[in-house]
């Protein structure tokens, strides 16, 4: 139960701040603390890039509980590519400099990727923030 909840915190973290403008404009004295986090804005997108690749895997690794837990199981797969998604438009600078850097053509693809992805921010945070509220509440009052 409690790792569901923190899951599910963690992803509304992620949400807010791959859509800060979304905080801000109902909570202005937010921006402090968006300035706090800013400079650690890579290293959180990089961490959580690679942690949303482990959940993709871990969570196609265990296609079985789809026959018994789809519901379970596609909510883990969304948080999994949420989370890769979000972390890599977050952390693209990082990622590019430490992990993209060694082949021009990785730098191509993720160049092509980000450019894909970066008008969906916004809304990939609203899912996100919406997706963490669900697990939160379905962990809460359903176990």
């Amino acid at each position: 139960m409690l790792y569901g909840i923190i899951y599910g915190a963690t992803l509304i973290v992620l949400g807010i701040l791959a859509a800060p403008s979304l905080l801000l404009s109902r909570r202005p004295d937010a921006k402090e603390t968006l300035d706090k986090i800013t400079p650690y804005q890579g290293w959180i997108g990089l961490v959580f890039f690679f942690w949303g690749l482990w959940g993709v895997i871990r969570t196609v690794l265990r296609i079985s509980l789809l026959k018994y837990h789809a519901l379970w199981w596609a909510t883990s797969l969304a948080g999994g590519l949420l989370e890769a998604a979000l972390g890599f438009l977050l952390g693209y600078a990082l990622i590019n400099k430490l992990v993209l850097s060694n082949s021009d053509e990785a730098k191509e693809k993720g160049k092509r990727l980000l450019e894909k992805l970066r008008p969906m921010q916004t809304t990939l945070g609203v899912i996100s923030i919406g997706l963490g509220i669900w697990l939160i509440i379905t962990r809460l009052f359903l176990y």
